[in-house]
């Protein structure tokens, strides 16, 4: 069974401990044995390192990467943020005057960054190393019938002539269609699918901003696809649709309920037949009848003798 270093961030074991739970159960099902990457730290965010001193970002970073490398894997994270901040600082780390400095730096713990792990999404993985036969060879249910509305993320897209795995067009971004319609849902376009949730820095800066950009990408949604469920591979993106949509809707800025959110990894574990009470069980908004609907009996795929 294949290998690869789980990077877990922060907001993920943090804030969504079921995300964790999901990315944990379905991956050896799938062939892909995550490794824990022990004493790993923050990626560093983008609001700390990386907005001051390029050497410090860098060697953080790598410092990281390091511990992947000792364990000869490559690096699998859930966190948009952290693949972007991850994949640029190796993207920098290329320059051979700003790895030296960064070595010098590592050096005092016994450290040295070769450049020998690579860094994946956990979609870049499922799309690109199970692949989307195995993943329809898994599933107990199939979601014929239901339409999904996904959410990819800013960060696994740009800047993307820095990294080494990725769309094949970050404007028109197609994995996360391909492994939701690989459970046998569909999935339809919306004119905002690129665009940012307004999570992040404008959530943190400017909520009343973030809250109307938000809104923008959610009335999208709503009109355009009437989503059963919306479905994401970035943990920040997930918290913005989970929590924001109710205060929309108590301040009176959407006319409609709340859309269930879900990050993939819990859909297809929910689709594999996993227990939801240990992979999908933290939300604000209720997402108990959609569940009840994704694990029904007249949904359960029948096994040809």
């Amino acid at each position: 069974m294949e290998q690869i270093g789980l990077y877990l961030g922060c907001n993920i074991p943090l804030k969504a401990p079921d995300i964790e739970q999901s990315i944990r159960q379905i991956f050896p099902a799938l062939g892909i044995q995550p490794v824990d990457l022990q004493g790993a730290s923050c990626c560093p965010a983008w609001g700390t390192a990386p907005s001051f001193d390029l050497n410090t970002w860098c060697a953080i970073s790598s410092r990281n990467l390091t511990i992947a490398e000792a364990r000869e894997v490559d690096v699998m994270t859930g966190c948009n943020s952290c693949f972007g901040v991850l994949s640029e600082a190796r993207h920098f780390l290329a320059d051979p005057e700003r790895r030296k400095a960064v070595n010098q730096s590592l050096a005092a713990i016994g450290r040295e960054y070769r450049g020998t792990a690579d860094v994946y999404h956990v979609a870049h993985v499922l799309h690109r190393k199970v692949g989307l036969d195995r993943i329809r060879g898994s599933r107990k249910y199939a979601l014929d019938g239901l339409k999904i509305a996904v959410q990819t993320g800013c960060h696994t897209l740009w800047p993307s002539d820095v990294y080494t795995v990725k769309e094949d067009n970050p404007y028109y971004p197609t994995m996360l269609k391909e492994l939701c319609e690989a459970t046998g849902a569909t999935v339809p376009h919306y004119s905002r699918l690129e665009s940012c949730c307004g999570m992040g820095g404008m959530r943190s800066t400017d909520v009343e901003k973030s809250l109307a950009l938000f809104r923008e990408k959610l009335v999208s949604i709503k009109e355009e696809t009437d989503a059963d469920l919306i479905v994401t591979t970035c943990s920040s993106c997930f918290l913005q649709f989970d929590m924001s949509q109710p205060i929309l809707r108590e301040r009176g800025m959407i006319d409609f309920e709340p859309i269930p959110t879900f990050y993939y990894t819990q859909l297809l574990a929910l689709v594999m037949g996993c227990d939801p009470a240990q992979v999908a069980a933290i939300s604000q908004i209720d997402r108990s009848a959609v569940i009840a609907e994704i694990q029904s009996e007249q949904r359960l795929i029948k096994e040809v003798a």
